[in-house]
């Protein structure tokens, strides 16, 4: 049995130390590859693990080793007072990152107080700056209020901002050059993303192998592969000579990265999610609202890391994952 401090390894030998906390399963979008338009099949509130229970288990975690965490959804600025919980995640001793991914609609009125709270860095999904296809992707014409947002974000201070666009053929793929012309402008790190198989609304996206396209755009721009500063997140980048310029991938279908995987994932229900493309998962929130002790729920977390797959099946058995993006988190 680890001890209660012992860091989180594997059965393949890969240290676990970043954990993405799902706030909400909630979200104002309906992006065509997350959501289907009309979705009613939220999880009901009354399982949402309250703020104190989600620092709880946190705070399990960042004692096992886990220094970075990362706010996700759904849309996590629609969980109220999340600058609260972003308060209490900071103040464990241990944590070294505290991260936000955002669909930038909320981010003008919180941006401010987010980074009071202690939170780091800023993912922003952006597929497009045209109006009309924004409109298209989401199912919402509110392309301003997430430029306002971004514009709001840096202004917080809050540098760099990442924006990741998912990337579909033919609906998207042309306005990429846009998209690093406006990151270049702003100083904004653009991230191309692969559509996965998750939902019926991810196998039926439009996939575009991202590793050609990336590779095809570093050529056209003249851009170097960047070696050091990348992390161990799962984007490959590349830079400009002159630094002024950072463009990454991220390819989990034409070239996945579970060999370093180094993440799990925690449902706004407290549902641990051991892999984005496997079904294997542990219910902490049940555990820890029927009473386990502290030590329970460290011992059910080692057990879970222990049990963790060694890669996700997407291009194999694309129709495995039934739920949605937005209930793990991304």
């Amino acid at each position: 049995m680890p001890g209660k401090n012992t860091a989180l390894i594997d059965g393949f030998g890969r240290r676990i130390d970043y954990l993405r906390v799902s706030v909400t399963d909630r979200c104002d979008l309906r992006c065509t590859y997350c959501l289907p338009k009309g979705f009613k099949g939220f999880e009901e509130p009354a399982h949402w693990l309250s703020h104190e229970e989600m620092a709880r288990l946190i705070g399990l975690f960042v004692g096992l080793g886990v220094s970075k965490v990362r706010l996700t959804g759904g849309e996590p600025l629609l969980r109220r007072n999340l600058t609260d919980l972003a308060a209490r995640i900071t103040a464990l001793p241990g944590l070294r990152d505290l991260s936000l991914s955002t669909n930038a609609t909320q981010l003008a009125r919180h941006a401010h107080a987010l980074k009071e709270a202690g939170v780091k860095r800023l993912n922003v999904s952006l597929d497009t700056l045209d109006a009309a296809r924004f409109a298209e992707i989401t199912g919402r014409d509110c392309l301003p209020q997430v430029l306002e947002g971004l514009l709001a974000a840096r202004a917080a201070g809050f540098a760099p901002v990442k924006l990741n666009a998912v990337v579909q053929a033919g609906v998207n793929e042309a306005d990429i050059s846009r998209l690093l012309v406006f990151a270049l402008e702003h100083s904004f790190v653009l991230r191309l993303i692969e559509t996965m198989p998750i939902g019926d609304t991810g196998r039926q996206a439009a996939y575009i192998d991202v590793t050609t396209l990336g590779e095809r755009i570093a050529q056209q721009y003249r851009l170097i592969p960047q070696v050091l500063g990348q992390g161990s997140g799962p984007a490959r980048y590349w830079t400009s000579a002159d630094g002024g310029m950072s463009f990454g991938v991220i390819t989990p279908m034409s070239r996945h990265f579970c060999a370093a995987c180094n993440r799990v994932r925690l449902g706004v229900d407290g549902t641990l999610y051991l892999c984005l493309g496997q079904n294997d998962s542990v219910a902490l929130g049940s555990l820890l609202r029927e009473g386990a002790s502290d030590d329970e729920l460290l011992a059910a977390i080692h057990a879970a890391i222990a049990a963790k797959p060694e890669r996700h099946h997407f291009n194999e058995t694309p129709d495995k994952i039934v739920r949605f993006m937005s209930q793990t988190g991304g």
